[in-house]
């Protein structure tokens, strides 16, 4: 007994299932695309942001956020030549409101530096500010101050580099204050990743006696020579491993 074919049934009739299918595959794969955008963290897109960038120093990260002295000070990084001295700077960096209790406008500047270099721009803090004596544990005093130089790193993709100096004391060996100086320099390290900024972007040096500021025939010049050196480049290197 022959059965009757029924009028567009069969496979032919069937095929828009299989176009149907691709569509409905394309459009899962379209939304699984957009939640994984939508998930990314800051960090993850300031990454992609940094690589994409030949030439990334001291990018504005959440401009429309930003506020206004934080806005200028990164004006100034940029362009040291807008600031005639450094004290606008320094001012900025580190207004009244912020500086530890018992601590005086002329103590902070007597103990602070800003300098221009090739490789970029170097906030110079003498142990006065950071240590007790002899130490490498940072201060309440410190910490206040350092936090200041986070927020403003916030900001920034810019890479940085954290070294220690000590002066020449004769009661210590070298091998000692060399130690003291990479220490130090981690201390400041620590604190910085304590407050959430990207590890990859920093590099730590200790130099010890090695490479003083001042002569060290005099009490002011062991102060001075007792430092720690935050160098922020003008130039990311593109090639460094990310954790």
């Amino acid at each position: 007994m022959r059965r009757k074919k029924r009028n567009g049934g069969g496979a032919e009739g069937e095929g828009w299932l299989v176009t149907f299918s691709d569509l409905m595959t394309l459009l899962l794969t379209f939304f699984v695309l957009i939640l994984s955008m939508s998930s990314m963290t800051q960090n993850v897109l300031t990454q992609i942001n940094t690589f994409m960038s030949p030439r990334n120093y001291l990018t504005d990260n959440g401009a429309g956020r930003m506020p206004d002295r934080m806005r200028l000070i990164l004006k100034l990084l940029r362009e040291p030549g807008l600031a005639k001295d450094w004290e606008t700077l320094k001012d900025l960096l580190f207004p009244n409101d912020i500086l530890p209790d018992g601590m005086s406008r002329g103590t902070l500047k007597a103990n602070l530096e800003v300098l221009q270099t090739a490789e970029g721009l170097v906030i110079v803090m003498t142990d006065n500010l950071l240590f007790d004596e002899g130490s490498h544990e940072l201060t309440p005093a410190a910490r206040k101050l350092l936090l200041s130089l986070a927020q403003v790193l916030h900001y920034t993709n810019a890479d940085v580099n954290i070294s220690g100096y000590t002066d020449n004391e004769a009661s210590a060996e070298k091998e000692t204050l060399m130690e003291l100086s990479g220490l130090r320099a981690l201390a400041v390290l620590d604190y910085f990743l304590h407050e959430g900024i990207q590890p990859s972007r920093f590099s730590i040096s200790g130099y010890g006696p090695d490479r003083p500021r001042n002569a060290n025939d005099t009490a002011q010049g062991h102060a001075q020579n007792r430092r720690v050196e935050i160098l922020i480049k003008n130039e990311q290197w593109l090639g460094r491993y990310r954790g």
